[in-house]
């Protein structure tokens, strides 16, 4: 009998290779009766795919009746339900995407790398991130029996490099709007660095004016933001309600709408390249330039830090001073 594989021992430890691609693989065993039978495994699963993929179904199923009858929407549906609302709201989108719809159906067990490769040339870097999340999720929770894609051979996606808005563009974006609102919702935004619904849903009650200061809670964290007010801020604060939301009618509107708005507001002078988050990378540049302490910077954002930590520990909430103090 001609046999695809070629057996042969080094070290004591039994070998096969591939007598079309020359390629070696060790069995990890020194027993020549239990390299023999994987040979044979080997050898069966090359001559009868079909025949085998039923038996393996059949001991997969054995061990959890679930298992073959999984799909990828199961495990989608499971992934859209962590995080906060922000988070799952964006997954949402994502998993309704056309590169996921092609794979929804599809059960777990009878993936191919070759079709998740697929779902990746559909798509860019948050089709890739989103993807390998939901291999991860599979994985972590036994759903899969084993990496369908290694780590390593993942496809590496550069995403678009990002930016922060410039005085000058800040300026220009001004002087082309004519809604109030949207003008000083939009200079808060570059105040504060703050994301884009953090800013539309904030009320009067935000704003600590005995201790001039600005706090607000992290929708996408939980993390709680505060920023000491200066003269600059003080100034726009004193523009808006002094009661309820500080933007009645943008915190009405969607994070969607907002962006399409403003997307519509930056071809209008000619600006490319940003969005309203741009402003966030627009106050972190400006913090780093002023020469602004990066804990200081980590909790004006919102963002994880050591001094947060240590501030709720004590049941206190750290306040950073105004950027525009630097600035000056």
């Amino acid at each position: 009998m001609n046999h695809r594989f070629w057996l042969f021992r080094r070290g004591g430890v039994f070998y096969i290779e591939d007598s079309l691609t020359r390629r070696q693989e060790t069995l990890g065993t020194r027993s020549r009766s239990e390299a023999e039978q994987l040979r044979a495994a080997r050898e069966s699963a090359l001559s009868h795919p079909h025949a085998n993929l039923a038996i393996g179904k059949a001991y997969l199923a054995a061990h959890d009746p679930q298992l073959v009858l999984r799909t990828w929407r199961t495990v989608m549906e499971d992934f859209v339900q962590r995080g906060q609302e922000p988070t799952r709201e964006r997954k949402r989108r994502a998993m309704s995407s056309s590169p996921f719809r092609a794979i929804a159906n599809k059960k777990l067990v009878e993936t191919t790398a070759d079709e998740l490769r697929q779902v990746l040339l559909q798509g860019g870097a948050a089709t890739n991130l989103f993807l390998r999340c939901l291999h991860n999720l599979a994985l972590g929770l036994g759903w899969l029996p084993g990496p369908i894609i290694p780590p390593k051979l993942w496809p590496v996606t550069r995403p678009h490099p990002k930016r922060g808005i410039t005085s000058t563009e800040h300026l220009k974006i001004l002087a082309a709007e004519q809604n109030e609102e949207r003008r000083h919702y939009y200079s808060l935004l570059w105040e504060i660095g703050a994301a884009q619904t953090d800013t539309a849903v904030m009320t009067a009650e935000s704003i600590d004016w005995h201790n001039r200061v600005l706090k607000y809670r992290r929708r996408k964290t939980g993390e709680w933001a505060c920023v000491k007010i200066g003269p600059r801020l003080e100034e726009l604060l004193r523009r808006l309600p002094s009661a309820g939301p500080l933007f009645p009618r943008i915190n009405e509107s969607t994070d969607r709408a907002r962006a399409s708005e403003f997307c519509r507001r930056c071809r209008t002078v000619g600006i490319k390249g940003v969005s309203l988050h741009s402003y966030r990378y627009a106050w972190a540049e400006r913090a780093k330039a002023a020469g602004y302490p990066e804990r200081h910077a980590q909790n004006a954002l919102g963002h994880n830090s050591r001094a947060v930590h240590a501030a709720y520990a004590k049941g206190t909430v750290a306040i950073c001073p105004s950027l525009e103090e630097y600035e000056q």
